[in-house]
């Protein structure tokens, strides 16, 4: 009883038996009258004529007749339900069918698998989004994919260095002295700095981002965290200009809001070609506060604006250089900064080779959980 082809055929059969059954009443009690006044018995039944009785004979057996023809028309009907009932579910239930097979497959992981739309509009719109879902679906298992090799990639190189560091010492081939271990330092710093970087992947996912917001001046933070990258905007040939109102109050949390600003200062110097400019801005807009990061590097197709915020993207045509070595997660957790603060992330472009903007803006008050 819980199968839709067995209610979709139960509900024709109901139909037809209860239109029978209402058609059978009308019948019999519109019959008599009718043959009546068509036949002027009425007027010789009140009167008790000779023949009356042959009459009313008559007259019943033209009900019965009648009845028994609604019967069989009524039988009729009912098998006629039944077979387009059951044509009709077997038209709804096997695309519906198909559906099922097709989202078992993506669930095992067959990502490639298509339904074909069927005629029904309602169906076709159902075959589309579980098309566009196995889709989504293929994207990010590969992104996630990628995202693995990359994260193995970045920890073989630390663990490489430390555990060849580490067995020369043991060897003695090499002296433990404090730049051989600031060299191990530096390494585990980097292998603690891509755990830092998915754990807050994870919470920006599910939104559990902690947040400590205070009042504080929104310049001081972004410039101070701009100028933390100064050395290595210089070292690969770039113009750093840091540009700020004498002092923009704002209700945040410094540390994630420089985290924000670190993340797009250094992915701006990274996508600058040498003799570039990095340009960070501040500014009072009214109801909000708003930080622009911009530069003069390698831009971004417009097919992009938007995926460089999904976790594991990389725009495929960014120079890889030994210092390039995000993964591809850091403007996932940025935005979720942003939007944990109640603002928004938001990147723009003029295309290929023509630089980037990217503008995080902030309310100017916190948001109350």
């Amino acid at each position: 009883m819980n199968r839709v082809a067995v209610r979709l055929v139960l509900s024709h059969l109901v139909v037809a038996l209860l239109g029978g059954l209402a058609t059978v009443l009308v019948v019999r009690a519109l019959t008599p009258v009718i043959f009546d006044r068509s036949t002027g018995m009425g007027a010789m039944m009140m009167g008790r004529g000779p023949g009356s009785g042959t009459q009313q004979q008559v007259r019943t057996q033209v009900v019965d007749a009648v009845t028994q023809a609604i019967g069989i028309g009524l039988l009729v009907g009912v098998v006629a339900a039944a077979g387009f009932g059951i044509l009709a579910a077997t038209r709804l239930v096997r695309p519906l069918q198909r559906v099922g097979v097709t989202t078992r497959l993506i669930a095992a992981g067959r990502y490639d698998v298509r339904v074909e739309p069927p005629h029904e509009a309602e169906l076709a719109a159902l075959a589309d989004d579980v098309n566009t879902l196995g889709r989504a679906l293929a994207e990010t298992e590969a992104r996630r994919t990628r995202l693995l090799g990359e994260v193995a990639h970045e920890m073989r190189t630390p663990l490489t260095v430390v555990d060849g560091y580490v067995e020369g010492m043991i060897d003695g081939v090499l002296p433990t002295g404090p730049k051989e271990l600031g060299k191990v330092s530096d390494e585990v710093r980097r292998l603690r700095r891509l755990a830092d970087d998915l754990s807050a992947l994870s919470r920006a996912e599910e939104g559990r981002l902690a947040l400590q917001p205070r009042a504080a001046d929104l310049a001081a933070v972004v410039a101070a965290a701009a100028e933390r990258l100064r050395p290595q905007a210089e070292d690969a040939g770039l113009e750093l200009v840091v540009s700020a109102d004498e002092r923009v109050e704002a209700v945040v949390d410094p540390d994630r809001i420089a985290q924000v600003v670190t993340n797009l200062v250094g992915n701006a110097v990274r996508a600058t070609p040498p003799g570039g400019r990095v340009t960070v801005e501040v500014r009072d807009d009214g109801g909000s506060r708003v930080v622009m990061v911009s530069d003069t590097g390698e831009g971004l197709a417009a097919d992009d604006l938007e995926r460089v915020f999904e976790r594991f993207y990389r725009v495929a045509e960014r120079r890889r250089e030994r210092t390039d070595a995000g993964s591809g997660i850091g403007l996932t957790v940025a935005r979720g900064i942003a939007r944990a603060h109640g603002g928004e992330l938001s990147a723009a472009s003029d295309g290929p080779g023509l630089g980037s903007r990217f503008v995080l803006r902030l309310p100017l008050l916190p948001v109350r959980g």
